[in-house]
């Protein structure tokens, strides 16, 4: 359905311009100025749903200042945009024309009007001139439900280009790939894609307009070139994105989340998150798309940079938050971007994800092979427990044996393998206490006749145990276990409630305080560290011994006198102890310590310190995003005062979220922005599980899709199935983007056939 624009003595239709039209904003002060500015009365009755979905204004009403061109098919309105050019006087000199006035239908009725035929209108229009009311209707009939006139093969064309849209929506949702096959096709051998199957399928269905199309087309050719359906997926892609940014422009204030690198298309891609306080005050979460992590470092935020600001059309300036889960050999480079990005932007504060155990961050950004290693080991190792129900039970049964004489610990362990145990803050932990269980059930399972016939399960197995039964696997997890059991407090606290995150702020200098005296004393801790990894070997029949890769790089001809202690003492204790130190001092910085440390704000804390906070040293940094500033300390005050002579039987709220939705929230405005901030901080959790479902629809598409079959636009598409899908913007974009007018769009679609 094309845009009209709600200007008075306007008559532009996006159909018939190459301007670029905006829709009423949500935001209520912005929005009541859009409606004084544009003088038209019946605009004051509406309601901000209804002017937010069905009126326009097209960029022809704003300066040039407000308008921002981010591509050359993508056009949006700065944050502060009010549209100011009007024509108010052009029906002076024309009396008899006049503003229609417009009459409000309903959801149903403008569906229904979509479906009836624009010759059925006109006759009807003419029929009733006499009647000025009746003709005023039936002109905005005109205008919302058909549009301008199109020639039937402009139509034709617009509605082949919808069946193709909506076969790759279709296989987006189903996760369908666009290769039909997994095996080589022989020369000269034509077998269908899935797309083109589909398409098939929907001719044999009785869509005449495809049979048409192709009714003359050999069926050994492809109907639809993969350069096409690339340039449609792309639309796709956009599309969804693009309203899923329209809520974070309206929220404001944002944070972005990168998480580890997935192989697509042959090439390693992060996933981008957006947080942002919707209009409900909600914290949500939502799947951006992917972004290529190739190169080096300074490639890699250029590209990060650009992407987010002139692709996807994000002002970095209301960046609030961004954090990076990421391994070992691009977690340096994720930390320049992380730098380069404060430089240009001082309030995107560098924190720590939620959805990320602070052990597990520390772990990946160690660049030890042998850490590396571990790493990829456990997960493996998980995974292939979570292949089949019978493995995970052969692995309690195991456990259960093992732990005979304590069946609490062995309960506890059973329970402990039915969470995601590779993403704890005990993980380490976990695994030396499992070790022997899980050595014992790998090799049960390769030499169990029921699992026989299962060969790539058995291989699997054989190969798993053989990694764990490894000397450097044994004494590198026993090292990440005791280095790391001085942070496990206090990662858990930053997983925990909104008081224990207060509290972890507060607690960084003594956990810094022991890790130095650790790396003081290495020697001493080396020691211990280094026999209890001995003994567990011993308890496995496993040889204490050097690692492979060191006998690779001949380091024994250099070093003759270099025992297996001293080694891993040097090549594993102290960086270990070296990089979790810096880790946290590069994680926690002052500004991120500041901003957790203004959770002060939330009642329940205030109460736990007696209500003497000081939130205003803490929140200077915040300053500029609040709408008094000059009231700030008089409105903390009264913050404070209500809460502290609360009634007795009123609860004080326990996280942010309860304080968002406090009725009279709107009287401490300031209180409401500070708190709106510090929420879309990616430390602090989703309270909600269903506003971060993409999170997990980006993993079952991962673990559900083969990797040569996954593709970013389709990821894209599964991951927001449930989004809004505007087929006839996607087809005049596919339009305007690859065809320089409609008759060339014609003609090469029947020269792709």
């Amino acid at each position: 359905m094309p845009n009209f624009c709600a200007a008075p003595n306007c008559t532009r239709k996006s159909t018939q311009s190459d301007l670029a039209f905006f829709r009423f904003p949500r935001d209520p002060d912005r929005r009541q100025r859009w409606v004084e500015n544009c003088r038209r009365a019946d605009l004051e009755d509406k309601t901000p749903d209804q002017l937010n979905k069905h009126y326009r204004l097209c960029a022809q009403h704003f300066e040039d200042s407000m308008i921002c061109r981010s591509s050359p098919y993508r056009t949006v309105l700065r944050e502060n945009a009010i549209p100011t050019i009007f024509d108010l006087t052009s029906h002076l000199n024309n009396p008899g024309r006049r503003r229609k006035r417009i009459k409000e239908l309903t959801e149903e009725e403008i569906r229904m009007l979509k479906e009836r035929k624009y010759d059925a209108i006109v006759p009807d229009q003419e029929n009733h001139k006499s009647n000025n009311d009746t003709e005023d209707h039936q002109v905005e009939v005109l205008q919302i439900g058909q549009g301008p006139t199109l020639t039937p093969e402009e139509k034709e064309n617009k509605d082949y280009l919808k069946s193709l849209f909506e076969i790759l929506i279709l296989m987006g949702k189903q996760n369908i790939p666009l290769e039909g096959h997994n095996s080589e096709v022989p020369t000269g051998v034509f077998i269908p894609d899935s797309f083109q199957a589909l398409l098939e399928y929907r001719i044999n269905s009785g869509d005449d307009l495809l049979r048409k199309r192709f009714e003359t087309t050999a069926v050994n050719l492809e109907y639809c070139s993969r350069t096409q359906q690339r340039h449609m997926l792309e639309i796709c892609e956009s599309c969804i994105r693009d309203e899923i940014l329209r809520e974070v422009r309206d929220a404001n204030f944002f944070s972005v989340v990168m998480e580890d690198a997935v192989s697509l298309g042959g090439e390693e891609h992060m996933p981008v998150f957006v947080r942002f306080i919707d209009e409900t005050n909600n914290l949500r979460e939502e799947f951006l798309g992917f972004l290529p992590c190739e190169g080096d470092a300074k490639a890699l935020a250029l590209n990060f940079h650009t992407t987010m600001t002139e692709k996807w059309g994000l002002n970095m300036e209301f960046c609030r938050g961004q954090a990076y889960v990421t391994s070992s050999g691009l977690s340096a480079n994720m930390k320049f971007v992380a730098s380069q990005l404060l430089e240009m932007y001082p309030q995107v504060v560098h924190t720590l994800s939620s959805t990320c155990a602070l052990n597990i961050w520390l772990a990946k950004a160690i660049p030890v092979a042998g850490v590396s290693i571990v790493l990829g080991a456990m997960k493996d190792l998980y995974s292939f427990f979570q292949k089949l129900p019978q493995l995970k039970v052969e692995l309690e049964r195991t456990i259960k044996v093992l732990f005979q004489g304590n069946e609490e610990k062995a309960d506890d362990y059973k329970n402990v393998i039915q969470t995601e145990w590779i993403s704890r803050h005990d993980t380490f932990e976990i695994i030396v206490g499992l070790l022997q269980a899980f050595i014992l059930c790998l090799d049960k399972i390769t030499s169990d006749n029921s699992f026989k016939c299962n060969t790539k399960v058995t291989s699997r197995a054989f190969i798993l145990s053989s990694a764990l039964s490894d000397f450097d696997f044994i004494v590198t997890n026993v090292i990440l276990k005791n280095a790391l059991s001085f942070t496990r407090a206090f990662g858990k606290n930053l997983q925990g409630l909104t008081s224990d995150i207060f509290s972890a702020a507060n607690s960084l200098t003594a956990v810094l305080h022991s890790l130095n005296e650790v790396k003081d004393n290495i020697e001493v801790y080396h020691e211990f560290w280094f026999e209890e990894a001995t003994n567990l070997a011993e308890k496995l029949s496993v040889q204490v011994k050097l690692p492979s890769r060191f006998h690779t790089l001949q380091l024994t001809n250099l070093q003759p006198d270099l025992t297996v202690e001293s080694f891993y003492k040097d090549a594993l204790s102290v960086p270990t102890i070296h990089h979790i130190i810096q880790g946290l001092k590069d994680i926690f910085s002052e500004q991120h310590l500041k901003a957790l440390k203004c959770l002060s704000l939330v009642p329940s804390v205030m109460g736990q310190l007696k209500f003497s906070t000081s939130e205003e040293h803490n929140t200077d940094m915040y300053k500029c995003d609040l709408p008094n500033p000059d009231t700030l300390s008089a409105e903390l005050h009264c913050w404070r005062v209500k809460w502290k002579h609360r009634g007795k039987d009123v609860e004080l709220p326990s996280n942010i979220y309860e304080s968002l939705h406090l009725s009279d929230i709107k009287f401490f405005p300031n209180v409401f922005a500070l708190l709106k901030v510090l929420c879309i901080l990616p430390v602090i959790k989703v309270d909600n599980e269903k506003f971060e479902v993409g999170r997990k629809r980006l993993k079952a598409y991962l673990g559900n899709t083969a990797v040569e079959h996954r593709s970013c636009q389709l990821a894209m598409l599964n991951i927001n199935y449930d989004s809004k899908q505007d087929l006839d913007l996607m087809v005049d974009t596919y339009i305007t983007m690859y065809e320089e007018n409609r008759a060339a769009a014609i003609s090469e679609m029947s020269e792709g056939v």
